[in-house]
């Protein structure tokens, strides 16, 4: 086994169009070329579109941040994701995503998570009592379980309301068969398709993705009726219900609220889950950073109260997180669209072009960062590491539209990660390493694999 930790092949240098949209809706990681880890800027041209890889910080910073009205989200980004998150505020521009944000915003703000922490730390426990009747035998697909911890949290803190409620269970289930359906990227894609002719998804993924909507529609409507009641429990569900645009006084109407849900369950979710199960595996795979997560959780954590304040003192834990968030991106690439023609690196970007930004690429850019394949948690003691953390990592995006739930997973993940190795021992399974493709989110293409053994007690780690 290398040192370094597992990274898709690239494909040959030169393939056709065929070739590439077949690899391209297989897994978009291993479709590039090894080129594009090293270079600033790249070309890509077919007969139906034109698109340019920008990974260099300054075009970054120049697309995400200075400008992002000149270089909304493409409406391709919208064509395969559009069954499920209809005009949520993932795939909206303009002035519609901008009220759309001034409603959400407000229910992630700092002291809100304080307020849903407690809905954190029993999904946690929830996680812990699962995993635990499990361990010290089999080997355990731990993608399948990190997206388990991470939906029960989203429907705590979102609806009050656990994993095992009868409707959370049902989109539970329902969405694990829309992954199994859906490819991150469908044919309508790459042709430019009129938005008045029918997009060519799959019947199934159709089918999934209205069982999802209905279900969701019920705990808005209920959520409603519980509003009007006067007895809503003071989650996110009803403070985005419940939050007017400062601008307008207007509130999410119920057909909208389905769509703000569905993109919460998915970023919240999908994402959460993908960063902690790559997490755990790194940690399988170096044993001395796992001790010290352990230890440092010993030490930060009583088991007895649930304290905000500990999120604080798991420095490293919240390194190791960080550092599976760069090696593995749980949304690898973003899509903009260029408004006007512009010239990147003395080159003309025509108008109607697409810009690509690649969290996977930037995250390994060797021209930036020290060590760019390796796992290594202290780099972000590090100048090299402080510098690409300000200009060079992008995990949750940057700029105006920078994911509202950023924090929100961090003090998520973080916790979920201190508390399971706390409580496991974490080795990997000999014969079975995690090959990396990105589908709706970077995974494993034969799920992750991992050994956990209870620690005896915990508290000897002390």
């Amino acid at each position: 086994m290398s040192d370094l930790p597992p990274k898709p092949p690239a494909r040959p240098e030169r393939v056709s169009l065929l070739r590439y949209v077949r690899l391209f809706r297989q897994d978009i990681l291993s479709a590039q070329p090894a080129k594009l880890y090293r270079a600033w800027m790249a070309e890509f041209r077919t007969p139906f579109f034109h698109s340019y890889m920008i990974n260099q910080p300054e075009l970054v910073k120049t697309v995400l941040v200075e400008r992002p009205d000149d270089f909304p989200k493409s409406d391709r980004v919208r064509e395969g994701l559009e069954p499920l998150l209809g005009n949520s505020v993932f795939v909206t521009n303009g002035e519609v995503w901008k009220r759309q944000r001034r409603i959400i915003d407000p229910a992630f703000e700092g002291g809100r998570l304080r307020e849903v922490f407690p809905a954190m730390w029993d999904a946690t426990q929830a996680a812990i009592a699962r995993l635990s009747a499990r361990a010290g035998h089999a080997p355990i697909e731990i993608e399948a379980e990190t997206s388990h911890a991470a939906a029960d949290v989203i429907f705590r803190t979102l609806f009050s309301i656990p994993i095992e409620h009868e409707v959370a269970a049902a989109v539970f289930d329902e969405f694990r068969a829309y992954q199994r359906t859906q490819p991150l990227v469908n044919l309508a894609a790459f042709l430019p398709l009129p938005r008045w002719l029918p997009r060519p998804h799959r019947r199934s993924t159709r089918a999934s993705a209205e069982v999802i909507r209905g279900l969701i529609a019920r705990l808005t409507e209920d959520r409603q009726a519980e509003i009007a009641a006067g007895t809503a429990p003071d989650d996110l569900a009803t403070k985005i219900m419940t939050t007017t645009d400062p601008l307008t006084g207007e509130r999410f109407e119920a057909a909208e609220m389905v769509d703000q849900v569905a993109i919460f369950f998915l970023a919240g979710h999908e994402t959460s889950a993908s960063a902690l199960a790559w997490a755990l595996y790194l940690l399988a795979r170096y044993p001395e950073a796992q001790e010290r997560v352990a230890t440092e959780a010993v030490t930060a954590i009583d088991l007895e109260r649930e304290d905000f304040s500990a999120i604080s003192k798991l420095s490293f834990t919240r390194d190791v997180f960080r550092e599976a968030l760069r090696l593995y991106p749980p949304v690898p690439m973003m899509v903009r669209q260029a408004t006007q023609e512009e010239c990147f690196r003395d080159r003309v970007v025509r108008k109607a072009s697409q810009i690509v930004i690649s969290p996977w690429h930037l995250h390994r850019q060797p021209r930036l960062w020290d060590n760019p394949d390796g796992f290594d948690p202290d780099r972000w003691k590090t100048a090299n590491g402080k510098q690409c953390q300000r200009e060079a990592f992008i995990p949750f995006s940057a700029g105006a539209r920078v994911c509202t739930g950023a924090g929100f997973a961090m003090i998520e993940g973080v916790l979920l990660l201190a508390m399971l190795v706390r409580t496991f021992r974490i080795s990997p399974v000999e014969g079975r390493e995690p090959v990396p493709v990105a589908h709706l989110t970077v995974r494993a293409k034969d799920g992750i694999w991992l050994r956990l053994e209870p620690r005896q007690p915990p508290d000897s780690l002390r």
